[in-house]
């Protein structure tokens, strides 16, 4: 009787962190996919960034329209 309750406990708790290691598991994954996002649009601001620095003309100034 005593190893049935104590079974039962067991099973219980490692059900628990089951749950929480799908858990964490899942948030793992969303936030991976996050970062590969981020990673990618930080590549392709770069590029712009890149492409607009070298059609710009360093030595003219212009003033912007709000002077």
């Amino acid at each position: 009787m005593v190893q049935d309750t104590r079974l039962e406990a067991l099973e219980s708790r490692l059900a628990h962190l089951e749950q929480g290691q799908q858990e964490l598991s899942d948030a793992l994954y969303r936030q991976q996919r996050e970062l590969d996002a981020l990673r990618l649009r930080n590549q392709q601001l770069l590029a712009e960034a890149e492409g607009g620095a070298s059609t710009a003309s360093l030595t003219s100034y212009e003033r912007p329209p709000h002077y």
